[in-house]
C-alpha cells in the first residue's frame, strides 16, 4: 500500500513540475486573420502624385507614425488598408485633393527568442516561418533543450497569450519564443 501511494504521490509531482500550457484556440486564429500593424513595423507610405510624402516610417513606441502636413498617426492595430484611408482622409481636411494613398509593409517587427537555443535575440521576422526555422536563424537547440515543443507569447486584441506549441507552427512578427530545458 505504502509503494502505491508513494507512486501516487511521484506521478503527481511530476505532473505539477510540467509547464506545458496548450495554446488557446485565439492563439491559432491569429495566425489565418488579417495582419495588423504593431511597434516596430516599417511601412512606406505612396501619395500619388505628391513626392514629398512618399517615404518609409517606422511604427513607434507608442503605436503612431508621423507623417509631414498632418502630424503623428495612430497606426497601431490597423491594417494596411485601413491605414491607407485614414491618411487619405486626413489629408483631404485641406491638404491634398482628392489623395490617392497607399500603405504597404517594408520590413515586419521582429520576433524574439529565448531560453535553449544556442545565441537567443532578437531576429528579423521572415514569411512564412515556423519555429522550427527561428530555432535554426538561434543557431540550433543547445544540448539540454526539450525538442517536441516550446513556449510562444504573442499579443492579440490587446491581450497577451503564452501556449505550448510544436515546432511546425507558424510564428508572427512580434512573438517571443521560449524554448524549455528538458528535464532528463
Amino acid at each position: 500500500m505504502l509503494r502505491i501511494f508513494f507512486f501516487i504521490a511521484l506521478a503527481l509531482g511530476i505532473s505539477s513540475c510540467s509547464s506545458y500550457r496548450p495554446a488557446q484556440d485565439d492563439f491559432h486564429k491569429s495566425l489565418v486573420g488579417p495582419y495588423v500593424l504593431d511597434s516596430g513595423d516599417r511601412i512606406r507610405l505612396i501619395v500619388f502624385n505628391q513626392e514629398e510624402l512618399n517615404k518609409e516610417y517606422t511604427v513607434d513606441q507608442s503605436g503612431y507614425i508621423s507623417v509631414p502636413l498632418i502630424g503623428s498617426v495612430a497606426a497601431r492595430g490597423k491594417q494596411t488598408s485601413e491605414l491607407s484611408k485614414m491618411i487619405a482622409q486626413m489629408l483631404s481636411n485641406g491638404y491634398v485633393r482628392n489623395p490617392d494613398v497607399s500603405v504597404e509593409i517594408v520590413q515586419y517587427r521582429p520576433f524574439f527568442i529565448m531560453g535553449e537555443v544556442t545565441t537567443a535575440g532578437q531576429y528579423s521576422y521572415v514569411t512564412g516561418m515556423t519555429v522550427q526555422t527561428a530555432v535554426a536563424i538561434a543557431g540550433g537547440f543547445t544540448p539540454r533543450a526539450q525538442q517536441q515543443t516550446v513556449d510562444i507569447t504573442r499579443q492579440l486584441n490587446g491581450k497577451i497569450l503564452t501556449g505550448a506549441v510544436n515546432l511546425t507552427t507558424p510564428v508572427r512578427p512580434g512573438d517571443t519564443i521560449y524554448v524549455r530545458e528538458r528535464l532528463f
